[in-house]
C-alpha cells in the first residue's frame, strides 16, 4: 500500500505541493499552461499549515482503519482495492459530510464545483506518483510502500 511521508522538518512552505496537486488534477502537464488557461481551476487535496516557523503539508493519510469509511453511509468512501487509498465515489456521495465530521485529521472538505461531493487526496491513483511528491524541491513530502 502506497501513502505519503510527511517530514515536516524539511518543509519550507513554499506550496509548491498545493500547486503540483492543481496541476495533476487538470492534466496539462505543464504549470504556466494550468494557471494562465484553465478557466475552474479544483482545489488542492493537499493544504500547506503555517504556524510560526513550523510548516507542514496536511492531507490524507489513507488511515489503516479509516473513521470516514465508517462514517460513510452510502459506501461513497471505499477503499480501492489496487492502491489501497480511501477514495470517493462522486456518484454515491449525497453530500451528508458525515466523513468531514469524522475524519481526524481535517482533510476532507466540500468539493467547490460539485456542490454536494466530498473531495480529498486519492493519491493521485491516475498517475505513477503524485503530483505534491514530484512537486516538493526538499522532499519534504515522500511516496513509500508500507507493508500490511
Amino acid at each position: 500500500m502506497r501513502r505519503i511521508l510527511i517530514r515536516e522538518e524539511y518543509c519550507m512552505g513554499c506550496k509548491l505541493c498545493e500547486i503540483n496537486c492543481v496541476a495533476a488534477q487538470v492534466e496539462t502537464g505543464n504549470l504556466i499552461k494550468v494557471y494562465r488557461y484553465v478557466p475552474e481551476l479544483p482545489e488542492p487535496n493537499v493544504i500547506v499549515e503555517e504556524h510560526d516557523y513550523v510548516t507542514f503539508a496536511l492531507q490524507c493519510r489513507n488511515c489503516d482503519d479509516p473513521s470516514c469509511l465508517k462514517a460513510c453511509m452510502t459506501g461513497a468512501m471505499h477503499r480501492d482495492p489496487k492502491t489501497g487509498a480511501i477514495r470517493v465515489n462522486q456518484e454515491k456521495c449525497v453530500g451528508c459530510w458525515m466523513c468531514v465530521m469524522a475524519c481526524p485529521f481535517g482533510v476532507i472538505r466540500r468539493n467547490t464545483k460539485e456542490k454536494k461531493v466530498a473531495s480529498k487526496c486519492d493519491l493521485c491513483a491516475d498517475r505513477g506518483t503524485p503530483g505534491c511528491v514530484e512537486g516538493c524541491p526538499n522532499e519534504a513530502l515522500v511516496l513509500v510502500e508500507v507493508r500490511e
